[in-house]
C-alpha cells in the first residue's frame, strides 16, 4: 500500500470514529440525558461520560487532520485552497479547525473552568445540546459535500 492510500485509509477511519461520536453523543446520549435525569442533574451527568469521549476526539481530530495534511501535501494538492471549484476543500479544513480549537484550546483552557460551577446547569445543558445539534449537521453537510467534491459530483 502507498502512503497516500494509507493515509486516505486513516483518514476515512478518523472522520468515521469523530463523526460519528459526534452523532452518538448528539442523538442518543444527550437524548438519554435529557429523558432520564431532571434538569439540575443533566450537565454533571453529562460530564461523566464526556471527559471518557473528549480523549477519543481529540485522538480522532488529531489524526484527521494528520493524515489530511499529508494528503494534501504530498499529493500536492495545495493549490486548490486556491481555488473556489474545491470548496469542499475548505469546508472540510474550516471544521477540522473549528473542532481542533474547541477541543484542544477552548475546551481545556476555557470551558472547563465556566462549567465548574454553573450558576444554570440546566440552561448550559440545553445550550450544550442546541451547539452540538447545529455542529452535527454542519458536520454531515461537510462530509457530503467532501465525498461528493471529490467524486467530482460538485
Amino acid at each position: 500500500m502507498d502512503d497516500l492510500a494509507l493515509a486516505r485509509t486513516l483518514h476515512v477511519a478518523a472522520v468515521v470514529l469523530w463523526i460519528g461520536g459526534v452523532a452518538f453523543v448528539t442523538t442518543v446520549l444527550m437524548p438519554a440525558i435529557r429523558r432520564r435525569h431532571p434538569p439540575g442533574e443533566r450537565l454533571a451527568t453529562f460530564h461523566a461520560f464526556e471527559g471518557r469521549f473528549a480523549a477519543q476526539a481529540r485522538l480522532w481530530v488529531l489524526l484527521a487532520g494528520l493524515s489530511g495534511g499529508w494528503m494534501v501535501g504530498r499529493g500536492g494538492m495545495l493549490e486548490r485552497f486556491a481555488d473556489l471549484h474545491f470548496w469542499w476543500m475548505h469546508a472540510m479544513l474550516l471544521l477540522w479547525i473549528g473542532f481542533a480549537a474547541m477541543l484542544f484550546v477552548a475546551e481545556p483552557l476555557v470551558a472547563h473552568r465556566r462549567l465548574a460551577d454553573p450558576v444554570t446547569p440546566a440552561a448550559v445543558f440545553d445550550r450544550m445540546q442546541r451547539m452540538h445539534n447545529a455542529v452535527l449537521v454542519l458536520s454531515l453537510l461537510t462530509v457530503m459535500a467532501a465525498v461528493a467534491g471529490s467524486h467530482g459530483l460538485i
